[in-house]
C-alpha cells in the first residue's frame, strides 16, 4: 500500500509511512528516551502574545504534513493525519518531554524572550524543523511591523505545497546491489553515574563565532570538525584519568556520531528526516593522541564519511533492509523488540556522544534585528550515551547546548577549560527548569 499523501494531502485526508529515519524511534520510545528535541530563538523583546498566534494561524495550512499522530499498524507505525491546531504553550515544564498518544508530534512553547519548538524526531530532524522555526519567527516579525523582502526565499504560507517538502527522500536515493557497510567495534562510554529521574539537564554556553572561527582556520578545517576533534580530546582526558583497571575493562575506540544533512549532497526539498552521520574517532590502544593529531583525523574522515559513494552506500544498507519480504512480513510487536535491540547493539554501543551542528544561519534584516540567539537542545540521550551536545550559530554568537543524565558535568567542563585555554570566552547561560 502507498502513501496517500500526494492524492488527499489538500483535503487534509491522508497517511504517511515513517520514512527510513524515523522507524526505529517507536520502538525505542519510553518517558526518558523521548527522541524529542529543541529548538529555541531567544529574542531581544518579550514575545508579544497576539502577533504570534496570528503567525501561528498562518503555519496551519503550510505545513499540513506536520499535523500527524503516530498511529500503529500491523507491520509498520504510520502517520496519520489529525485536525488539531499546532499547540501553543507556556514553556513551563521540563524540556523535551514525550508526547502523548493521539496528539502532534510538534509544540510551540513561549516564555518571556524565548520562542521554542519541539519535534519528535518521529516527525523530522534538525534541519525540517529549523525551517519551521525560521518560518514561524518571520511571519511573526512581520505581524509586528517588520518588512520581508520579496525576493528572501522561505516558506512562504500563499505558496503551493511541493510533493517533495514530505517525501521519504531516502527511498528515492535508495540503490539496489551496493555493498553494505562494515560493522564497527564497540566504544568507549562515559563512566558516571546517572542522576535520579527527572534526570534531563541542560547546560548552555555561548562563545563567539569569530574566534572560534579564528582557532578553526588556524588548523586549516571547520568549526565543526574543531568542536568534534575538542570532544574527543576530553574524552580521552576522562578516559586516561581513569583507574588502571577501570581502563582496563573500558573499551579503547572513542567515536563520535556527527548527523549530516543529506540535503546538501543530494538535491531534496523534503521537510522529514534526511540526515545519516559520519563518526570520526581514535583508537586508544595505539597511544595517547595530541590534540593537532585529533583534529586531522577528524578532518580526513569526516571528508572521506562525508563521500557521495559511501553515503549512499548508507542509505542502501538502510532503506535496503526494510525492503527484504521476511523484514517487512514480521508483526510490528516483534519487529519493535528487534529494532530496539538493534538500535543498542548496532547504534548506541558503537560512539560514545553525538555532535550535532545545525550550522550558521541568516534571516531578513528586519527580522534579524528582533534575535539575539538560538540554541538546539538533542534529544535526551539514553542511559548508555548519558551525555550529548547541539551547536548552532547566529550572528557571533554560537551556542553550545549539552543535554546530561548523569551526576558529573566533568565533560563540559573540560570542553570548557579547552576552550577557555585557547582564548575562546565561554559564557554558561542559567538554567531554568533545565531550559534554555
Amino acid at each position: 500500500m502507498e502513501d496517500t499523501a500526494h492524492k488527499t494531502l489538500e483535503a487534509k485526508q491522508f497517511w504517511l509511512s515513517l520514512d527510513n529515519a524515523a522507524k526505529i524511534f517507536p520502538a525505542t520510545l519510553s518517558d526518558e528516551v523521548t527522541t524529542v528535541f529543541r529548538l529555541s530563538a531567544v529574542l531581544k523583546q518579550p514575545i508579544k502574545i497576539k502577533p504570534l498566534m496570528k503567525a501561528v494561524s498562518l503555519l496551519e495550512n503550510r505545513f499540513p504534513y506536520y499535523k500527524v499522530q503516530l498511529k500503529k499498524g500491523f507491520f509498520w507505525y504510520y502517520l496519520e493525519y489529525i485536525p488539531l491546531r499546532f499547540p501553543v504553550e507556556v514553556d513551563d515544564k521540563s524540556p523535551c518531554r514525550k508526547f502523548p498518544k493521539n496528539n502532534l508530534l510538534l509544540r510551540i512553547l513561549v516564555k518571556n524572550n524565548r520562542l521554542s519548538v519541539e519535534f519528535s524526531h518521529i516527525l523530522s530532524d534538525g534541519s525540517g524543523a529549523f525551517h519551521f522555526l525560521k518560518t514561524l519567527l518571520i511571519l511573526y516579525s512581520k505581524e509586528c511591523g517588520a518588512t520581508i523582502p520579496e525576493n528572501f526565499e522561505f516558506y512562504r504560507p500563499d505558496e503551493e505545497i511541493s510533493e517533495e517538502e514530505y517525501e521519504d527522500a531516502y527511498k528515492r536515493y535508495f540503490k539496489e546491489d551496493i555493498p553494505p557497510i562494515v560493522k564497527k567495534s564497540k566504544s568507549f562510554h562515559l563512566p558516571y553515574a546517572l542522576k535520579n529521574p527527572p534526570r534531563f539537564e541542560i547546560t548552555n554556553a555561548i562563545i563567539s563565532i569569530d574566534k572560534i572561527k579564528s582557532k578553526a582556520k588556524e588548523k586549516g578545517v571547520t568549526i565543526t570538525d574543531y568542536i568534534t576533534a575538542v570532544y574527543l580530546y576530553a574524552l580521552q582526558e576522562i578516559h586516561e584519568e581513569l583507574s588502571p583497571f577501570s581502563r582496563f575493562k573500558k573499551h579503547k575506540f572513542i567515536r563520535l556520531e556527527v548527523p549530516i544533512n543529506l540535503r546538501n549532497i543530494f538535491h531534496s526539498q523534503t521537510m522529514r528526516n534526511f540526515t545519516l552521520f559520519v563518526m570520526p574517532e581514535i583508537d586508544l590502544r595505539l597511544g595517547h593522541y595530541t590534540f593537532d593529531e585529533i583534529i586531522r583525523r577528524v578532518y580526513h574522515q569526516m571528508r572521506l564519511e562525508t563521500d557521495e559513494k559511501l553515503i549512499s552506500k548508507n542509505i542502501s544498507r538502510n532503506v535496503g533492509s526494510e525492503k527484504k519480504i521476511y523484514v517487512k512480513s514480521i508483526p510490528l510487536v516483534l519487529k519493535s523488540l528487534i529494532l530496539k535491540m538493534k538500535f543498542y547493539s548496532l547504534g548506541a554501543s558503537q560512539y560514545s556522544g553525538v555532535v550535532t551542528n545545525l550550522g550558521k544561519t541568516q534571516f531578513p534584516e528586519d527580522t534579524e534585528s528582533m534575535i539575539d540567539y538560538f540554541a538546539i537542545t538533542a534529544p535526551p540521550p539514553n542511559k548508555m550515551l548519558k551525555v550529548n551536545c547541539g551547536i548552532i550559530g547566529f550572528g557571533d554568537k554560537l551556542v553550545l547546548s549539552f543535554g546530561n543524565i548523569t551526576k558529573s558535568k566533568e565533560l563540559e567542563e573540560k570542553i570548557f577549560k579547552f576552550l577557555k585555554n585557547k582564548g575562546i570566552d565561554v559564557t554558561i547561560e542559567n538554567k531554568e527548569n533545565g531550559t534554555l
